[in-house]
């Protein structure tokens, strides 16, 4: 872990999405990355999509970050390549070492390591990234941006308790990002897959809004059915989502 990371209070690198897409899907640039990233937490954002001709020795792909983030780390593990990072955290580079080959640029995705504050705001699409390629003159070969979006962090499903009978309505309760929406959902055990991934998504059993201090709280406006089964909760705010851990519960036979 970098200096700069402890420095954020970041305790772990948390991989949430990256990929790249083709020229043809954003105006006819090459370079493209996309990633969504939780607050205070960093994620990798991996620049691809090079098509132009072969570069030597002294090329270099450019990364700057977007306003408010910091770039902390460039981990590609391959050789002929040496990464760097700006000392105020805006820039990183990798600079190509080796002889000049047509798969320099496009055999690798070319990933940097950035730090989201604690303090962004989920569903923000951060503005100000962008990627230059240039050869060892320093003229452009290529250039691109990068779609950073700010997620938003799991939710946590602290009640039901797991292996006791519960009645038919339990209460629900958790923590959440303040504000967000929180649904919770239950499926029968012999589902496959888990709640919202499986074939068919749990059955939604209740919704509320965590407040200013994160907690939140609802109960079942239905029974939910006797038997053994998965809870799980959904937060969603400003067009991001993220899922709690499951928790097995086992909901008791209605009393004849």
């Amino acid at each position: 872990m970098s200096r700069k990371t402890a420095a954020l209070g970041i305790t772990a690198i948390t991989l949430i999405a990256s990929a790249w897409t083709p020229a043809s899907a954003h105006g006819g640039r090459d370079l493209w990355a996309t990633v969504t990233i939780v607050p205070g937490r960093e994620g990798i954002v991996e620049a691809a999509g090079y098509t132009g001709p072969a570069l030597g020795a002294g090329s270099r792909l450019t990364f700057t970050a977007p306003e408010g983030t910091e770039v902390t780390d460039t981990p590609l593990d391959a050789h002929g390549y040496r990464g760097a990072v700006d000392t105020d955290g805006d820039s990183a580079t990798y600079t190509y070492t080796g002889t000049t080959n047509a798969g320099a640029w496009q055999e690798h995705a070319f990933p940097f390591v950035l730090a989201v504050p604690a303090d962004a705001v989920p569903g923000t699409r951060l503005t100000g990234c962008a990627m230059r390629l240039t050869d060892a003159r320093g003229t452009r070969k290529d250039h691109g941006t990068c779609a950073v979006t700010v997620g938003l962090p799991e939710p946590t499903l602290t009640r039901p308790e797991s292996g006791v009978p519960l009645g038919a309505r339990p209460e629900m309760a958790g923590t959440a990002y303040p504000g967000a929406q929180v649904t919770v959902r239950h499926e029968d055990a012999e589902d496959e897959g888990v709640t919202g991934q499986g074939p068919e998504p749990g059955a939604e059993v209740c919704t509320t809004t965590a407040g200013a201090d994160g907690g939140w709280s609802c109960r079942p406006a239905l029974p939910l059915p006797a038997g053994p089964g998965r809870l799980q909760a959904t937060a969603s705010l400003n067009g991001v989502s993220a899922v709690s851990e499951q928790r097995n519960v086992t909901v008791a036979p209605a009393a004849r």
